[in-house]
């Protein structure tokens, strides 16, 4: 790797815009992500914090800008093989697990290694019996989603993204759907994984974790990020009102 490539951020965001019919919901977001850093992305329903999220794994396409993972490049003017070479860089685990309720633990984090890298069966059992031992779930490999617990089937479902490899991990308010006693079980599987080095961006409410656990705040507000800093620094000296009054609401 060269020093140029050392200093280049893992991912980089500069001018994104996104409409929808006349609505802005991205007013022009420059963000960059250095490798192995956690960055919390945190604001008010509606503050386009999902949406950025969804540019970013190429979901939606940017109306303005560029974003840049990994050395891919997507402006929302890439062909499908452009966008499918970005989405093989990025994981992204959604407030729904979204597992197919037909298929086993094991067979839900197998189907994307067979069907878009085209693995054996034996080579992909493999590295899903090791990315479900990795989120605590080693003995569900044949357990169906109706056998599992809400926290379990979005561990399976963080699970399957690391099966890909991905250089960077997305989380959107990956804990929302789930009972409070078990959103610790799915933090600390993300805590483990901050601790070796993931890259990281995630959308959350849990703003203790966020505190803890990331390296960066990016406080969203109307399209824009608005503050953006260490945790320790924004939690103790916010420079806007708008800031001040989203952490003293949780």
């Amino acid at each position: 790797m060269s020093p140029a490539d050392q200093m280049r951020p893992l991912v980089e965001l500069a001018g994104i815009r996104k409409s929808f019919g006349l609505v802005e919901v991205l007013k022009g977001v420059d963000l960059s992500v250095e490798e192995g850093r956690v960055v919390a992305l945190i604001g008010r329903s509606g503050s386009g914090k999902s949406t950025l999220l969804r540019i970013i794994n190429g979901l939606e396409r940017p109306t303005d800008g560029v974003v840049t993972v990994d050395g891919e490049r997507a402006d929302g003017r890439e062909s499908e093989r452009e966008l499918k070479a970005l989405r093989l860089k990025v994981g992204m685990v959604f407030q729904q697990f979204n597992l197919f309720p037909h298929l086993s633990a094991g067979g839900n984090v197998m189907l994307s290694l067979k069907v878009v890298k085209k693995m054996g069966t034996a080579e992909a059992e493999a590295v899903a019996r090791e990315m479900l031992a990795k989120v605590g779930l080693a003995d569900r490999f044949d357990h169906t989603p109706d056998q599992l617990s809400g926290g379990q089937q979005q561990r399976v479902a963080i699970a399957r993204a690391l099966a890909m490899r991905p250089r960077v991990l997305l989380c959107d308010e990956i804990t929302s759907a789930l009972d409070p006693e078990l959103v610790a079980e799915v933090l600390a599987v993300v805590r483990r994984l901050a601790e070796e080095g993931m890259t990281l961006v995630m959308v959350t409410h849990e703003m203790r974790f966020a505190r803890e656990v990331c390296d960066e705040l990016v406080f969203m507000h109307q399209g824009r990020i608005h503050e953006r800093g260490a945790p320790a620094e924004l939690f103790a000296a916010q420079r806007t009102p708008e800031l001040a009054a989203f952490i003293g609401g949780h």
